[in-house]
Formats: structure tokens, sequence, C-alpha cells
């Protein structure tokens, strides 16, 4: 401010020259004689550069002053710019800084001194917190219903969840029973793959020795020499006939094997268990007789060891589902196999009258008349069998027993038949065998 004051001043003064006069300062060196030396001008401080008029009385007019230590005064703006900018520039500029001054006064002093909180308007209050319960509750009300729907959601996955692995079972199921069934096949197509094999390894082979002794018996029986080569059609001939031969011989009794037991070659029925009388259970004209018009029991007895041709009712009949029958041999032979024969079941009436489970023994019976004297006879359990109906009518089944001896008695035992109660039929009994090669007690029969 104290700028601003010596400005004005400045400028209410007006500035003149001052013209320095030697005579009028008290320094000695200027009170020398004006002639000694020629008067030396004085540098002139000018506070204003403006022209002045110079007129010819104005250092006559002024009257001289003391002269005195010249002021230093302020050196003119080099610029040229009007005083009145800069008055007004340095104006602005103490504006300013007085502004930013009173602006940090006033921040420090609200800082210093805060306002005090304006008193809670209460209403206003109790709405914010209505609009918070508001929030809240619709909050609670969607949590709930997302809660729902998250449940529902999970009901539903639990529920197709379940269904796929019900289904899942179900097919696995029906693959492990199709796969069962497929390993069943092939453990059926195993088995009879191992039964063959057992067969073809249970057969005998000709060896190259064999085949060679038997083209020379085809050769000897052709009548060829054994160099000469055998014919193809001659073969063919030979086993023409043998075929031929072999049907014949199956012909007469229907298994090629020698029955002992037969009764029109000496074998006879000579007990047996309680046979079923048919006539008297009739009730009709035939009850009369024993068996029908066809006479003795022992008479009827005899049908057992004999062909029957595969005729149904031309059988023995034996009461219930068990009994036995024992056979006289023609003469005392080694058992090798029983045939036990029934009606075919196409044709027959009822199959539940055959026999099922079946046991087979023998013994030697000497005749009183015999020398000499035969041993002790022995009983020998000769084999078991079944009797199956899904087979062939006449099934054979050889003797199973070890170290058996001659025998000329055959006694067959059955405990069970096909389902049938009231009787049992018997349709043929055949017995097979060989005979001994020193035979001691074995004589033909009466």
């Amino acid at each position: 401010m104290a700028s601003a004051s010596l400005s004005g001043a400045a400028a209410a003064a007006p500035v003149t020259p001052l013209a320095l006069d030697p005579s009028s300062t008290p320094n000695p060196i200027a009170s020398r004689p004006a002639a000694a030396s020629a008067p030396r001008k004085r540098p002139v401080l000018l506070l204003d550069q403006r022209p002045h008029p110079s007129t010819p009385t104005s250092r006559a007019a002024t009257p001289a002053a003391p002269v005195s230590q010249p002021r230093r005064k302020r050196a003119p703006s080099s610029s040229g710019r009007p005083r009145w900018l800069t008055l007004l520039s340095v104006a602005a500029k103490n504006a300013a800084l007085l502004a930013v001054l009173i602006y940090l006064g006033d921040q420090a002093w609200r800082w210093a001194h805060p306002a005090p909180l304006a008193p809670l308007d209460q209403a206003a209050l109790a709405g914010y917190n209505a609009r918070v319960d508001d929030v809240e509750a619709s909050l609670v009300r969607a949590f709930r219903g997302l809660q729902l729907q998250l449940e529902a959601v999970d009901r539903k996955i639990d529920g197709e969840i379940g269904a796929a692995r019900g289904d899942l079972a179900a097919l696995l199921e029906d693959k492990r029973l199709a796969l069962e069934g497929h390993l069943n096949l092939l453990d059926a197509r195993t088995d009879d793959l191992n039964h063959a094999l057992g067969g073809i390894k249970g057969m005998e082979f000709l060896r190259k020795d064999e085949f060679d002794a038997f083209l020379t018996e085809i050769k000897e029986t052709l009548g060829s020499d054994s160099r000469t080569e055998v014919d193809l059609d001659q073969v063919r001939a030979l086993a023409r006939e043998i075929v031929l031969r072999e049907i014949e011989k199956h012909a007469a009794d229907g298994i090629a094997r020698v029955d002992y037991a037969l009764g029109s070659a000496g074998g006879r029925v000579v007990r047996y268990s309680e046979p079923y009388d048919a006539g008297k259970r009739a009730g009709g004209l035939l009850s009369a007789f024993p068996f029908g018009a066809g006479g003795s029991a022992g008479d009827q007895s005899q049908k057992m060891i004999q062909p029957s041709f595969g005729e149904p009712g031309q059988c023995f009949p034996l009461k219930g589902s068990s009994g036995f029958v024992e056979i006289h041999l023609r003469k005392g032979i080694i058992p090798d196999a029983i045939t036990l024969e029934h009606v075919s079941k196409d044709v027959a009436y009822d199959m539940s009258t055959a026999p099922k489970d079946c046991q087979i023994s023998g013994w030697y019976q000497a005749a009183p008349t015999e020398t000499p004297p035969s041993p002790a006879s022995k009983v020998y359990a000769l084999t078991e069998f079944t009797y199956d109906l899904a087979k062939s009518n006449v099934q054979t089944f050889e003797i199973t027993a070890p170290d058996v001896g001659v025998v000329n008695m055959v006694r067959l035992d059955f405990t069970s038949n096909h389902g049938s109660s009231s009787l049992t039929c018997i349709y043929r009994i055949r017995v097979h065998g060989h005979e001994a090669v020193t035979p001691r007690i074995a004589s033909s029969l009466p």
C-alpha cells in the first residue's frame, strides 16, 4: 500500500529539470573560480521524459536554490506503458492476493469452528426406516421365492435322475440277461464240442498197418493179387455187401446183439411181483379170466421175453409203481448189457406206465441134476439205470459192475415209473453177454 501512496505523491508534484549551479554548491571543488576552468555540466535526473518547452527566461526567472544532495529517482519505464495500466495491474494483483488470504482464513475458521448438525427430522427418519423395512421384506420374499424355485428344480432333477437311473438299471438287467443267455448257449455249445471231441478221442482210428491188413483182406475177398490195384467199384460192391449183411443181422432182433433171455431160445420168467388184474378192474365179460382172453398169468408173463413188434398193449402189467421180475437165461453167461423196451411214444396211449428207476442183479442158480455141483451162488449188483422217455423206446444199458462171474439168473427191480400209480408195463427185457472161455457150470437148459 505504501508503493501506491508514493506513486500518487510523485504524480502530484510536477517534475522539473534541476539545473545545478556551481556557485550554489558548498563543494570546494565547485567553488573554484570560473576563470580557472570552464563550467562543467552535472547529470540531470529526469522523472518525466516528456519534452518541455524551453523558454529563454526560465533560467533567469527561476531563483537559485541551494544545492543539495540529489535523490535517486526511479528510472523511467523503458516499455513506454502508461502508468495507469501499471497501477491497475498492481492493484489487481493485490486484490487477488487479498482474496486468497481471505479464502484461506475462512477455511481455517470453518475447520476450527465446525457448524453444528441440524436436528434430525423424525418423520423423514421414520419414512427412511419404513423404506428400509420394505426393501428387507422384498428381499426376504425374493429369497424365499428363489429358495422354493431351487427346491423345485432339485426335486425335478432328482426325479429325472431317478427315472434315468431306473431306465439304466432296466437296460443293464436286460443286457445282463441277454449276456447270460448267450453265455449259457456258449456253454451248451462248449459242452457239445467237448462231447464231440471226447467221441473223436474215443474213436478207434485205423493205423497204417491195420489199414494195410484191411486192404489185403479186401483184395483176398475180391480174389485179387496183392500187387494189383483194387478198383473203386470193387470196394463199393464189397461195402454194399457188408452193409446188407449188417442190416439183415440188425433186422433179426433190432439191436444186432444176442438175447440170452429170449423165450423162444430157452429163457423163461420164473418170478415177478403182483400183476395188475385189468379184466376184473374193467368189470366186463373178460373179468372171469385173470388176464382177459390171454390165459393164465404164467403164460402172460412170457410176453416180457418175447418180441412185441411195437404193438401198444402187448406187455405184462405189474401192479403199482414198483415191482420186480426174475428171468432164467437159456444158459450161463458173463453179462455185458441189459436192454429194456417200451412201446414207442409215437403210438403209445399212455407213457406214464413205463418204468423209470431200475436196478439189475444176477447170480448163478445150479440145477438139481447138475454135475459136478456148483459152488455157492453169489449175487452181483450188475447196474443201475433210468429209462428216459425222451430217448428211443429201445434203450440198452451196459453192465458197470467189475469182475462179474457167470450168471444164469437176472432180476429187474424198478422203484418208480413215469407217473402212473396203478400199474407199470414191462414190454420186453433182453440180456446180452458172452459165454465163458472154459465154462465150468454153464450148460444148456432143457
